[in-house]
């Protein structure tokens, strides 16, 4: 598998099971990438929907995904502190500067204070139906979140206090090199 370059730009495409593509970001700039961990920065980058509407996002980001987890990371960083938003998805692979993974509906929303809700449970029982995810999703899923929570709660990874400080310094030098 291909590794993306620091600096380099790249899109980040989602995916559904059933393989149809889901939502494009045309822009997301690679902080660091290696074959298990791609964490990259975007800021009022444009998204493509599945259906060709089109928005554009209103803060900075810093995106985390893995190689070996299912999920990935958006940490918001908002006047009010960070906001995260997580999809919970397949690992994701790399190739031709697109970022894949595929979205399993189910989404984390933390807020500053840490605490959490999970969103979409009803989405990913009908999706499950109508795209026949495999029996063992559940158990997959179940891990992974219950891995994600324990993250959440002892800071780790995405959620360590000096991760948004050290990533937002790396994307504001490699922005100014673009500049």
């Amino acid at each position: 598998m291909a590794i993306p370059t620091e600096g380099e730009i790249i899109q980040i495409h989602s995916y559904k099971h059933n393989g149809r593509i889901h939502r494009v970001w045309q822009e997301t700039m690679v902080l660091k990438g290696t074959k298990n961990i791609v964490i990259g920065a975007n800021e009022r980058t444009l998204v493509i929907e599945a259906d060709g509407r089109t928005w554009i996002t209103r803060e900075p980001s810093i995106c985390y995904f893995h190689a070996e987890h299912w999920f990935n990371i958006i940490c918001m960083l908002r006047e009010d502190g960070v906001y995260y938003y997580i999809n919970i998805s397949s690992p994701f692979v790399y190739n031709n500067q697109r970022l894949k993974y595929i979205d399993y509906d189910l989404d984390v929303k933390v807020f500053p204070d840490m605490t959490y809700t999970i969103l979409d449970e009803d989405e990913y029982e009908q999706h499950k139906r109508e795209m026949n995810y495999p029996d063992e999703m559940d158990a997959i899923l179940e891990r992974n979140i219950e891995k994600l929570i324990s993250w959440i709660k002892q800071r780790r990874g995405p959620f360590a206090p000096d991760f948004i400080e050290a990533w937002t310094s790396r994307y504001h030098f490699y922005k100014q090199l673009n500049e």
